[in-house]
């Protein structure tokens, strides 16, 4: 899936072949630095106060200073959308720490903290379910950094690599008591008796977007959504398993390293529509207001 034309570099829309990093830059070597991915519909942020509360949560987690405001980067973003002529696409937002180690650059090389990178491409299309494979011992969930969304990546893209050459299409992470934590780029929801079940976050799974709407502002009468610890027999058990993600929305599962799930229950149909009602409310909001403006 390759990038549009133009990326965003500290607040410039440039050519995405220009060279806008240098060698040294410190969060590239090291992976010190942290991310999201945004959903863009109708050239509007879906969730976009969401997704800036995550990063700067993140950030200070990782000593990674964003000297901009949310507002400034959330114009430079929609600058970027334009450029591109792209309304509808997934953008992705980098923050990279320039300095603190011994492989940083020249003296002089960037006066900058940070330097931050945007980049957008089509919306990629997942199919209508998925198969996943197991990752024991996968996420140490008593780490300090658990849960934090940083460009220190390489293990979950080998891991949906393997997958994937093995006939997957991704993987459920096991942390280290055995539990369910997540999947290598999506939260996993589990059904049980009627009501809906993620992993809480001191399970070792990232605060998804699509995961912090569905516990925060979805409401279906008689259907409870909560956070409760999993274990693979709860997934095999399970009326419906299904993954989230800002590129997936709410995707089921039928199958687990080669053990069949029922494929589908009303409860995510049911939760899928709603999600769907509350993202077009979310964007028909965003583009009121950039009118008024």
């Amino acid at each position: 899936m390759s990038i549009h034309a133009f990326i965003l570099h500290n607040g410039r829309v440039c050519d995405a072949a220009s060279p806008a990093l240098y060698a040294g830059q410190l969060g590239l070597l090291a992976g010190w630095g942290v991310f999201t991915t945004i959903r863009v519909s109708q050239g509007a942020l879906f969730a976009w106060e969401r997704h800036w509360a995550r990063l700067s949560r993140d950030a200070e987690r990782m000593n990674v200073s964003i000297p901009w405001s949310a507002s400034d980067i959330e114009s430079g973003l929609l600058r970027l959308i334009e450029a591109n002529g792209r309304p509808d696409c997934t953008l992705r937002v980098v923050f990279v720490r320039n300095g603190g180690g011994m492989w940083e650059g020249p003296a002089g090389a960037s006066a900058r903290t940070s330097d931050v990178i945007a980049l957008t491409a089509d919306s990629r299309p997942w199919g209508d379910s998925v198969r996943l494979a197991v990752q024991p011992d996968a996420r140490f969930a008593a780490n300090e950094f658990a849960g934090a969304k940083i460009l220190s990546w390489a293990q979950n893209l080998t891991w949906a690599e393997r997958a994937q050459k093995q006939g997957f299409d991704e993987t459920v992470l096991l942390n280290e008591r055995g539990q369910v934590a997540e999947c290598t780029s999506a939260n996993i929801f589990a059904v049980l008796d009627g009501a809906v079940y993620t992993p809480p976050l001191s399970d070792g799974c990232l605060a998804g977007i699509t995961r912090e709407v569905l516990l925060d502002e979805i409401q279906e009468p008689g259907m409870r959504i909560a956070e409760r610890s999993l274990l693979l027999d709860d997934l095999y058990r399970a009326e419906e398993v299904f993954i989230t993600s800002t590129t997936r929305d709410l995707l089921p599962v039928h199958e687990i390293a080669g053990r069949a799930l029922n494929r589908e229950s009303a409860v995510r149909k049911r939760l899928s529509a709603a999600f769907r009602e509350f993202v077009g409310h979310d964007i028909a909001r965003r583009k009121l207001v950039g009118v008024s403006r």
